[in-house]
């Protein structure tokens, strides 16, 4: 008998001699595939008039195993007999001088002999009965026990005397026997990257926030221990990369297995970093080129580069009323800055705004884009407005330029006001006295930094909005800024884009920022324009610009 492996080892001609032997027609004209199925249907085909036949022997062989068991049946009864008729001839006397019990020892000794020789020859037919019990239809399928596993090579011979009988069956038994899938052990940890800002936590340990759940709560959290806290002396606002691996039985959230980054330095190297609170602030020395058109047509760009320029580490408030363009002027802002000073990282904060105006945002800024829309809670906005200052400020410790474009601060204070407990001291217009210490700080952290480093914010100021809290925060925040642009309301009702008031507009030390000539020229320019009403002033601003391709060459026209 032939398996399906050993026939698709052999050659055709070989095949074709097994054929000739099985009777099978027209083997020279089949293929070889074709020809091993029809090898295989035929042994099929014999193997089963085999059986038929071995089955017609077993049941001769039990019919007369039978037969063997009626006999020793017979044997039984004759022995009773017999047993009975020596208790009459006891009863009646008339025995010969010999005991009951010599005449039954003399009976069982007697009829053990046939016995014994009757149950050889029953062991002896009985074995290719218990054998072929083990015979099977090959469509069935076989079952599988544990015994069977020790002795799987049923093709080896059991003893010096004979083969296994049961090769063929095997064999074909195994065509039919589903392989067993392969069980792969995946080792996942340290396969998997990850990278989030870092929140610790009262208890120690922290969490990595994902960017892309505006760094609040979300399921790609990943767990870091204190004990990793602690060794690599890491804090709120670490953005951290590292090998993380998932969680276990039990666990529920990611963990960090090792820190590759932080804040995309070596860990190493920011052992030594100094506090943020003990960096010393400077003035803006480093200016931002706000222009990316060739042909100057970019005017809002070219305006705020002359008037109101702005420098690494600006703390700017565009004032604005409600309609004026703030939105889409802080959105050329966020381009400009980002085409042309790829080095500094941009973060716009969006606090209780529009959703379509953050989808807007997200698809036409090339920046980090963290918001939390006005259908959330006051909660919300303060969480997500303190990791991102937070992040700012590990940057700025590493090195970093970091711009936050904020809109807006005002709406920021009231959450923060919506969330501080009461303190009794209410300010007019129904301010906490106690809620702005928060957005001042947030506004108060932007900063040039000495030796490297710098947090620029820009943010938007709401005023003339009929509510008086509006105008409260608006006196908080006045001061404390070091460049103010001023947008008017007329002018964007006039349809005049930028709607900048240029003689209300201004930068502290924007003599740290410009050239000398420039600041010359830009006294006489104000001088110029003092006199005249906004619409004016931008009407004639825009018309000197058109003719020129950047600011250097208005300037010089000036002189005609």
């Amino acid at each position: 008998m032939y398996d399906i492996l050993q026939l698709n080892e052999m050659l055709v001609g070989e095949l074709r001699g097994i054929a000739e032997k099985l009777n099978i027609s027209d083997s020279k004209k089949l293929l070889k595939q074709d020809l091993i199925y029809k090898i295989l249907d035929q042994q099929a085909i014999k193997s089963s008039a085999v059986k038929t036949s071995d089955n017609a022997k077993n049941s001769k062989q039990e019919s007369k195993t039978y037969e063997i068991l009626e006999d020793e049946n017979n044997i039984r009864n004759r022995r009773k007999r017999i047993a009975s008729k020596d208790k009459n001839l006891d009863s009646s006397g008339n025995n010969n001088g010999e005991s009951p019990i010599d005449t039954k020892i003399e009976i069982v000794e007697t009829i053990a002999p046939a016995t014994s020789e009757s149950t050889e020859t029953v062991e002896k037919k009985a074995e290719p009965v218990e054998q072929k019990q083990f015979h099977k239809n090959k469509y069935d399928k076989p079952q599988h026990h544990k015994h069977n596993y020790q002795n799987r090579n049923d093709n080896r011979p059991r003893d010096s005397q004979g083969v296994n009988d049961l090769s063929s069956n095997t064999n074909e038994n195994q065509e039919f026997q589903a392989p067993a899938e392969p069980v792969f052990i995946v080792e996942l940890e340290g396969v998997i990257e990850g990278q989030g800002v870092l929140e610790t936590m009262p208890d120690g340990y922290g969490f990595l926030r994902s960017s892309d759940y505006n760094y609040l709560s979300s399921p790609d959290d990943v767990y870091v221990s204190p004990s990793q806290i602690k060794l690599f002396g890491i804090k709120t606002g670490d953005t951290i990369e590292g090998a993380i691996r998932p969680p276990k039985e039990g666990e529920k959230y990611y963990a960090l297995l090792k820190v590759s980054k932080i804040n995309g330095l070596e860990p190493k190297m920011i052992r030594d970093r100094v506090p943020f609170d003990y960096l010393t602030p400077l003035f803006p020395n480093e200016k931002f080129k706000l222009t990316t058109m060739s042909n100057g047509r970019d005017y809002g760009m070219r305006m705020i580069d002359l008037f109101t320029p702005i420098g690494k580490g600006q703390r700017g408030l565009i004032v604005a009323q409600p309609k004026t363009g703030k939105t889409f002027l802080l959105k050329d802002v966020a381009n400009a800055i980002a085409a042309n000073h790829p080095e500094c990282y941009l973060i716009v904060l969006l606090v209780d705004e529009r959703p379509e105006e953050v989808t807007d945002m997200k698809r036409s800024v090339k920046a980090e884009v963290i918001s939390s829309t006005f259908d959330e809670p006051a909660e919300n906005h303060t969480k997500v407005a303190n990791i991102v200052l937070e992040k700012a400020k590990r940057m700025v410790e590493c090195g970093h330029d970091v711009v936050i474009l904020l809109d807006s601060i005002t709406r920021l204070a009231r959450a923060y006001n919506t969330v501080a407990p009461s303190s009794g001291k209410v300010l007019s217009g129904g301010v906490e006295a106690n809620a702005l210490q928060k957005p001042k700080k947030f506004f108060g952290a932007a900063r040039k930094i000495e030796n490297g480093g710098s947090l620029t914010i820009l943010a938007t100021a709401l005023i003339d909005t009929g509510s008086k809290m509006d105008g409260v925060i608006f006196e908080e925040f006045k001061g404390t800024g070091n460049m103010e642009l001023q947008l008017d309301r007329t002018l964007a009702n006039k349809r005049l884009y930028p709607s900048i008031d240029l003689t209300k507009s201004s930068t502290r030390r924007e003599d740290l920022l410009l050239d000398d000539n420039i600041i010359q020229k830009m006294f006489v320019l104000r001088n110029h324009l003092a006199d005249m009403k906004p619409e004016e002033a931008i009407d004639f601003i825009k018309k000197h610009m058109n003719g020129t391709v950047n600011n250097e060459e208005f300037l010089v026209s000036m002189n005609n």
